[in-house]
């Protein structure tokens, strides 16, 4: 953007130190002006950062200057606003290529995860597979990666294989490697679970696929808010992230591809800005990334996405991984105490996500008992019904943490589930 920007910068004030104990939880919980507010005359407990995240000031800011100061369409306009608006919007291209340690022709910016998978599915998936090839995918996938994966399996008469997951919640990976047989052409699997929040072995998953002949395709979204990511260490073929669930405005994410990949795949929308020239007898498509975005882009919402990876990164996700961890240890803990209550997901590997379920009362009803405090939880299947029925349960509890929460949060959380516990039995 030009020099002549008026925001906030994107970064918070710089908390020194290098470790999560060196920085100032509290300054940066001061950042999200939603945490501030009350429910049902009680202060927020807001514990469901897995189905979306709260955004800090400086993404809310970014957003309304894009609006007030620098609005136009990307790549259409050489006028002063033209210019400025594209220069952000790929701004926030290079923001995330360095979030993810990848090039920037390689980043497909699009609507998010569910968007991402689809369009392997549709644009890799589709035109390659055939009756007798195969898709593995595990029993903790997101519907988003299962639902696409299907639907290209009833086109092309390819079948689905599912690798299983270990009491604990952890994937079975000798069941996995032994379904990676010569047929399978594709295999999908969440680097961690929105559910048990199980942190999968990608880079050794990547490994075993790619000697394997497999190409893999990484759901990436509740791993991107939580801990540091080097997708090309990873080594996978397609990995994707949701921007609404790292402190980023809805509709925005990203699909990741190696070049090769991209080169030859056709595109999965045709229209304005993902051509080079048009023609009734044929046309001639951008190269990638471009050609996969046809369309005005939501423009504002990654020049807030952008704003987002800078909070995130001024903060250090090392340390933001370390202060999750924390306040997980702190959460398991005292949920242990609480009777009759099952966690569902006790894998060593572990993000900052508990679903449980306490004797005798339904998801729903303690849900919505907790809401009546102030405590905001997830409650349901989650988008996991395969899951759900793995664990012969209809729904779960699920409360999912974030760096800005506190000790003190889930302390209240464990109270007033303690109270509406009492009122359920």
């Amino acid at each position: 953007m030009s020099v002549e920007r008026r925001a906030p910068l994107p970064n918070p004030p710089l908390r020194a130190g290098e470790g999560a104990d060196s920085i100032d939880w509290a300054a940066i919980r001061d950042d999200f002006p939603l945490l501030k507010r009350e429910v049902h005359g009680k202060p927020l407990v807001y514990l469901d950062s897995a189905n979306t995240g709260q955004k800090p000031a400086v993404v809310i800011d970014a957003v309304d200057d894009f609006f007030r100061n620098h609005n136009a369409n990307v790549s259409r306009a050489v006028h002063a606003l033209g210019t400025e608006a594209t220069e952000a919007y790929e701004a926030a291209r290079g923001k995330l290529a360095r979030f993810l340690n990848v090039r920037g022709d390689e980043l497909v910016l699009c609507s998010g995860t569910t968007f991402a998978l689809n369009l392997v599915a549709y644009s890799w998936a589709l035109p390659r597979l055939k009756a007798g090839d195969a898709i593995v995918l595990t029993r903790m996938e997101h519907h988003a990666n299962i639902v696409p994966w299907q639907l290209v399996a009833e086109r092309t008469g390819a079948t689905i294989k599912v690798a299983a997951i270990t009491d604990d919640g952890a994937l079975d990976l000798d069941h996995l490697y032994s379904l990676l047989t010569p047929e399978v052409k594709l295999l999908g699997v969440t680097h961690v679970s929105n559910v048990l929040g199980t942190v999968n072995p990608v880079r050794e998953i990547c490994r075993e696929a790619r000697r394997r002949g497999v190409v893999t395709v990484i759901d990436g979204s509740q791993a991107a808010p939580h801990r540091p990511l080097d997708v090309a260490a990873i080594g996978c073929d397609f990995y994707a992230i949701t921007g609404h669930k790292m402190a980023g405005p809805t509709g925005t994410g990203v699909l990741w591809a190696r070049r090769e990949h991209l080169a030859e795949m056709p595109p999965f929308l045709g229209g304005g800005e993902m051509i080079k020239e048009v023609r009734f007898d044929g046309t001639v498509y951008a190269d990638a990334p471009h050609k996969f975005e046809a369309g005005t882009p939501n423009i504002a919402g990654f020049v807030g996405l952008g704003a987002a990876v800078d909070y995130l990164t001024g903060i250090g996700m090392a340390a933001i991984d370390a202060r999750e961890q924390a306040l997980l240890a702190h959460a398991t803990q005292a949920l242990s105490e609480v009777q009759g209550l099952r966690i569902f997901g006790t894998a060593r590997e572990k993000a900052a996500v508990i679903s449980f379920l306490v004797e005798d009362a339904h998801a729903h009803d303690l849900a919505t008992l907790l809401d009546l405090e102030g405590v905001a939880i997830r409650s349901g299947h989650h988008c996991a019904h395969p899951l759900m029925q793995h664990f012969g349960v209809p729904a779960t509890c699920r409360a999912s943490f974030a760096f800005y929460n506190t000790f003190e949060e889930i302390d209240a959380f464990v109270a007033a589930l303690q109270k509406v516990r009492k009122l359920l039995l």
